[in-house]
């Protein structure tokens, strides 16, 4: 085994007080700072931003929660408090970019943060990564996966509430594997149950919880991967697997994750 690579993340900081300007601010996101699985997920994406020699910086310290989850649940104060606060980090150092893994952070900053201020162009990993394909710059040969049948369950705040079902199944595709669909997908996909705050209080009662009821949908399809591409959606369905006993037969990978294994970083 060849030793591996040590990676320093460039602080907007540092990069700042050089003189330099990174074309992309990558919100890290408070799931992919904190939670221990995502935590594996922001290195694999940073894996493939050193891979394609992306100019790029995170905050480090100096983020902090987008307020997504603040606003869902009510505390609209909170929220714009959180807002303007990362609105006046950002411009100060001159963001145009953003790339972010979190469908709610991805939502929250570009249909709300402009209301305040915060003009970005801000993508989902899953867009970047399909402009990356589509520019040639990823290609993937590897048959890592080839004997994996794949479902993809799409995050509520990357389909519904932004349209893009598109962006991780055309990645999804690029990678050698066999595809299949959940029988409610795209516009019609059942929601991980995470959203809208839901993910930090107790489930509301009723016949079969939300994650249960996708994570059979999941089952069905005979996948031995659900792939995800929002932290929520990850803990959810990892969550799912637990439940069914089928740790043994089905793992849960982020969509970076399993690109950045198919490039064999």
């Amino acid at each position: 085994m060849g030793e591996k690579i040590k990676i320093t993340v460039p602080l907007m900081a540092d990069e700042f007080a050089k003189g330099n300007k990174p074309e992309y601010l990558f919100w890290v996101g408070s799931a992919g700072a904190f939670d221990d699985r995502y935590k594996k997920v922001t290195r694999e994406f940073i894996k493939i931003l050193e891979y394609l020699k992306i100019d790029y910086a995170v905050l480090g310290t100096e983020e902090t929660d987008s307020g997504d989850v603040a606003r869902r649940a009510g505390n609209e104060m909170l929220f714009q408090m959180q807002a303007m606060m990362n609105i006046e980090v950002m411009n100060g150092y001159e963001v145009k970019k953003i790339i972010t893994c979190d469908p709610h952070d991805f939502n929250t900053m570009k249909n709300e943060y402009p209301d305040f201020g915060g003009n970005y162009e801000v993508v989902h990993h899953s867009q970047f990564l399909q402009k990356m394909l589509y520019e040639g710059k990823i290609k993937i040969d590897s048959d890592i996966f080839k004997n994996n049948k794949i479902t993809f369950h799409d995050p509520c705040y990357l389909g519904r509430a932004n349209e893009e079902y598109d962006a991780p199944r055309d990645i999804l595709n690029a990678i050698p594997s066999v595809k299949v669909e959940m029988k409610n997908n795209k516009s019609f996909a059942l929601c991980c149950g995470a959203g809208g705050g839901q993910m930090f209080k107790e489930a509301e009662k009723g016949d079969k919880e939300i994650f249960i009821e996708r994570t059979e949908q999941a089952i069905e399809t005979g996948a031995d991967i659900i792939c995800t591409a929002c932290p929520f959606c990850m803990t959810m369905m990892t969550d799912g697997i637990k439940y069914k006993n089928q740790e043994e037969k089905m793992k849960n990978y982020d969509l970076a994750e399993l690109v950045s294994q198919s490039l064999g970083l």
